[in-house]
């Protein structure tokens, strides 16, 4: 199948329903053989790393299992207040500076940060900055951590659609990140503010947030669109838990002009994990 044919197709399924009911039978509760073998045959087919997490017969439910958390100590994170780190494990999508507010989704297509994050002011203090878009596939431990240490100053949960975030719907289906459902966690830290924007995807219809559990999660039937700015930010430890993706998708990272720098390494293709050192302060220009 072309990848014209499959987003032709997509276009044509309810993807937010599908969602919903893929999710809902993930969390059902079924007879421990039958689970296990379930949890096996998924991480055969996507050769998930089970030595990482404490075995199959924890996890009640399949949903559990997509969002297994890790064995203490595998993801060291790197020192410093000012050391941006990897909030998870996935692979570089784009990677560079917000020109004039505008992020790269693929080649030839380009999106906003204002309409990324759905409020015009904050998408401003990020125009001009670095971002990252980080791809998780279904093997990848699926939660977010803090990439700097700070406070949650306030969130913006986006309904939206769902489409896939493979290559092909990147690759060819316009303002994808600022069109499917996402939850944007807005962070100040030393170097300035940070957007922490999980995006969800086809089958990825619940990111749930761990940092205050009065954050709706996504794709809610019927859900509007919702914000809140916390009149007392709530303070986060670099690498902390923010939020938990059951099963993968996409998350961007957005900084604000003249404040942080990304690794030049950070190019497209590039794997890395939690806690991995991927960028740091923006360099002081010199005096005139």
């Amino acid at each position: 199948m072309s990848d014209r044919t499959f987003i032709a197709a997509m276009s044509l399924v309810p993807k937010n329903a599908l969602s919903r009911v893929v999710g809902a039978a993930a969390r059902l509760r079924l007879p421990g053989a039958l689970s296990r073998g379930l949890m096996a045959a998924f991480a055969r087919r996507y050769a998930v790393d089970l030595g990482e997490c404490d075995g199959l017969s924890r996890y009640a439910t399949l949903s559990e299992f997509f969002a297994r958390p890790l064995k203490p100590g595998l993801r060291p994170v790197a020192p410093g207040d000012e050391v941006i780190v990897s909030p998870v494990d996935a692979v570089v999508s784009e990677a560079g500076v917000a020109h004039e507010g505008t992020l790269i989704q693929a080649k030839g297509i380009d999106y906003g940060v204002a309409a990324l994050v759905a409020d015009a002011a904050l998408g401003r203090r990020f125009a001009g900055g670095a971002y990252a878009t980080l791809y998780l596939s279904p093997k990848d431990y699926h939660r977010i951590h803090f990439p700097l240490p700070g406070q949650v100053t306030g969130w913006r949960y986006v309904p939206g659609k769902l489409w896939p975030v493979n290559p092909a719907s990147v690759a060819h289906v316009p303002g994808l990140f600022a069109a499917n459902e996402r939850l944007v966690t807005v962070l100040d830290s030393p170097l300035g503010l940070v957007a922490v924007v999980a995006v969800g995807a086809t089958i990825v219809g619940r990111v749930r947030a761990s940092y205050d559990p009065a954050v709706p999660h996504t794709n809610r039937a019927g859900a509007e669109p919702q914000a809140r700015d916390y009149a007392d930010p709530i303070p986060v430890r670099k690498g902390q838990e923010l939020a938990v993706f059951e099963m993968g998708s996409t998350v961007i990272l957005l900084f604000e002009e003249g404040r942080a720098e990304l690794f030049p390494s950070l190019a497209p293709g590039m794997p890395v994990r939690v806690g991995q050192a991927i960028g740091g302060p923006a360099p002081v220009p010199p005096a005139a």
